[in-house]
């Protein structure tokens, strides 16, 4: 039972995230958003709803290292799995100054995180210090947007107001039983075969609140779309730390683990920091970059273990 709860958990997430995406994604285009702009927060923040959802539940459950593995998990994830598919399947164009200006915003994101883990636990003021960052963010974003991108001609007209909101209202309600059924059977697989509850939630957990990330970003780089495909990445690397975790700590202090400062952390902010550098650096993240990613996503899963 406990795999047909992570199973089901996953499926509900998927369905869930895409249905979620794809009416957001249709109210932002009837109000005329930027495609650019949409990528970093309306498909960015809405693939991330399955995080805070799973998030908020494991907390409420007293799991707090889930709640943390499955924040810190999804960021690494998206970056050296997600970007090194999406890296494999189209190489990725860099979008110029506006991703790296949001490339920065997720890395100083990240290192906020330091002194509040070095304290032990995430508290209620610290998370509202870390929704307020957020608020200040989307503030910016909408405010400057950058480049213009132009929309992909070929692309069908947006779907009506309404049917955009029953896929908003469906996908919520798939999202909510998916985070319940994965912490559900996450925390008992995990208890049965001595696994430990954070190991669990830095991948397992973490990979599956991810899969709306990896399909949106495959389906983009496929379409040959990298505003799309990398600006989901980096706006839901930016709504993990400043909204889920702000939030579940504004719901419930998080306790911190002291693995997830010495290490995880560390790798959060060693992935974000390749990030920026490849896009200053570099005008196109290739497929031999993509493979060096997942070669270091599968070294990192290994070392987690310990």
């Amino acid at each position: 039972m406990d795999y047909l709860f992570l199973l089901a958990g996953l499926i509900g997430l998927f369905f869930g995230g895409d249905a979620l995406v794809r009416g957001s994604t249709g109210i932002a285009r009837r109000m005329a958003i930027p495609p650019l702009l949409i990528g970093l927060t309306v498909v960015g923040f809405g693939t991330s709803t399955p995080e805070l959802l799973v998030s908020v539940e494991a907390a409420w459950r007293g799991v707090p290292d889930i709640a943390l593995g499955n924040v810190l998990g999804s960021n690494i994830a998206n970056i050296l799995l997600i970007v090194g598919l999406s890296a494999l399947v189209w190489p990725i164009r860099v979008m110029g100054a506006t991703l790296r200006r949001d490339t920065a915003v997720m890395l100083v994101a990240a290192l906020v995180l330091v002194p509040v883990f070095a304290m032990g636990e995430v508290g209620r003021v610290a998370g509202a210090v870390l929704v307020a960052g957020l608020a200040a963010y989307l503030i910016w974003a909408y405010r400057f947007p950058g480049e213009a991108v132009a929309e992909d001609p070929d692309a069908a007209p947006p779907a009506r107001i309404l049917t955009s909101v029953l896929w908003v209202i469906g996908g919520l309600v798939a999202l909510m039983l998916g985070a319940r059924f994965l912490v559900d059977g996450a925390v008992s697989i995990a208890r049965g075969y001595g696994v430990s509850e954070a190991f669990i939630g830095l991948t397992i957990v973490a990979v599956g609140t991810s899969l709306p990330e990896l399909a949106t970003s495959l389906i983009a780089a496929i379409k040959k779309q990298s505003e799309i495909a990398i600006g989901n990445i980096i706006g839901s690397n930016i709504f993990n730390v400043l909204g889920i975790l702000g939030l579940t700590a504004m719901i419930t202090p998080i306790p911190v683990a002291g693995r997830f400062l010495t290490f995880d952390l560390p790798v959060v902010i060693g992935a974000s920091v390749v990030m920026a550098a490849l896009f200053l650096s570099r005008p196109v993240i290739g497929r031999g970059l993509g493979l060096v990613m997942l070669v270091a996503y599968g070294t990192y899963v290994w070392a987690a273990q310990g």
